[in-house]
């Protein structure tokens, strides 16, 4: 994405070299040698596999290695792309000379669907390519009579006879926006007098143009449609009576201790999935692996898309230590600091929209997991205890399980082993 050093400059332990991005996040790379950024072989707004040399630190005049560095393409946001992640390569015995590495793993996606083959371009003489930038329409429908379906000028202009161009209304200003934003004034409907076009009504029309989507949603664009593809999923939805927990939150608040909702909810999780090893397991279709460790994904909302940092061997935790653990990587999340190694491994994970005024959700799983928990908000609701009717403080739990490895029975026992220790305020004094 970004240099910060140019060829020549002094480079310390340490330094920020540059800037590059994966699928979900933009990472700094700093240095791990000392010397002078004698050469940089990939510029900015590149995309270039993993493990590509990307530059040569050493002493200014000293040989380099030949490297061969495989075809760039400019940055474009496509679905396969994979997001590259500059690392080193072993320049020999010569310790002044070495690759700029970046010890971070990499995300590890499956390749995307092949997609069909682009059209072919459209062949137009320059003529009419002037005619039409200058008419301020679109190329597209435009048939050509010339030589191999070329395009013509005489095209252009039976095309826009035939589409009454010359009865348009149009501002000049309107126009002008129009050729600069590639807006077809064809397809613009009026909104001035007698349906003439205004400013206003390219600007509406630049709106509705189709734009690149970002690496972030194509990922996930691409994982959640795999994940509905190959996944069988089944849901379940229980509800938690959170009265007595919030009522134990507020107590710890007064005495100085801060936990959200969503702490004992992570923490239940956990407990729930040793409880029930099938859950914290994978499968291939074929074969089921237990995971050992609850390696659990939690679900962040960031501009334009979701990350999902894991907590690693989350069940070593305590309760405060998964808090903390929690808000350090959702702060990373929100500021674009995550490393691939912090979103790559989850066996399960934790959407709460609770703090959005949902009430209940099926959430989709993330491919390779065995399920994906969906948390609503914890409302006040008139609910019968005990023959009586009560206000309580309600909160709906609705898990997508992967039917290969989880079935209904299972899934029903494993939501309700979470509800249970929502409500068992008894054991969270203990723990808290």
């Amino acid at each position: 994405v970004k240099w910060l050093k140019k060829e020549g400059d002094p480079v310390a332990k340490g330094d920020i070299l540059f800037e590059i991005e994966t699928d979900k996040a933009n990472l700094e790379v700093e240095s791990f040698f000392e010397g002078t950024l004698i050469k940089i072989l990939v510029r900015e707004g590149l995309t270039v596999p993993v493990n590509t040399v990307v530059g040569f630190v050493g002493t200014p005049g000293e040989k380099l290695p030949d490297v061969v560095v495989p075809p760039v393409a400019e940055k474009k946001p496509e679905a396969s792309d994979p997001g590259a992640v500059a690392a080193g390569a072993d320049c020999g015995p010569r310790p002044t000379v070495a690759a700029i590495e970046n010890r971070a793993s990499v995300v590890s996606h499956p390749p995307p669907a092949a997609t069909p083959a682009a059209p072919a371009k459209q062949n137009i003489s320059p003529r009419a390519k002037a005619l039409i930038k200058d008419a301020a329409i679109s190329a597209a429908p435009i048939s050509g009579t010339g030589p191999n379906g070329r395009v013509t000028e005489k095209d252009v202009q039976s095309y826009l006879a035939e589409r009454h161009y010359e009865a348009i209304r149009i501002t000049p200003s309107a126009k002008r926006l129009a050729q600069e934003k590639g807006v077809d004034i064809l397809a613009v409907r009026g909104s001035g007098e007698g349906g003439r076009i205004m400013v206003g009504d390219i600007e509406s029309a630049t709106l509705r143009l189709p734009k690149p989507m970002s690496r972030m949603r194509q990922t996930i664009a691409r994982r959640l449609t795999e994940s509905k593809q190959t996944i069988p999923h089944f849901y379940v939805t229980v509800t938690a009576d959170v009265t007595s927990l919030m009522k134990f939150r507020a107590e710890l608040k007064a005495r100085g201790v801060n936990h959200s909702v969503n702490d004992f909810v992570l923490f239940s999780v956990v407990r729930a999935m040793e409880e029930f090893p099938v859950v914290n397991s994978s499968t291939d279709g074929k074969s089921v692996s237990w995971r050992g460790d609850v390696d659990l994904g939690m679900a962040v909302n960031v501009d334009n898309g979701l990350v999902v940092p894991l907590i690693r061997a989350a069940q070593l935790l305590s309760l405060a230590e998964l808090r903390d653990r929690a808000r350090a990587l959702a702060e990373k999340a929100r500021t674009g600091k995550l490393t691939p190694d912090e979103m790559t491994g989850s066996g399960f994970t934790v959407s709460n929209m609770g703090m959005l005024g949902v009430d209940s959700f099926s959430a989709i799983i993330n491919p390779g997991e065995s399920g994906i928990l969906a948390v609503g908000s914890a409302k006040e609701t008139a609910v019968v205890v005990d023959g009586k009717l009560a206000v309580r403080t309600c909160m709906s739990l609705t898990l997508s399980a992967d039917h290969r490895l989880v079935d209904g029975a299972l899934g029903v026992q494993f939501v309700n082993a979470i509800k249970s220790r929502l409500e068992n305020v008894a054991n969270w004094r203990g723990l808290a």
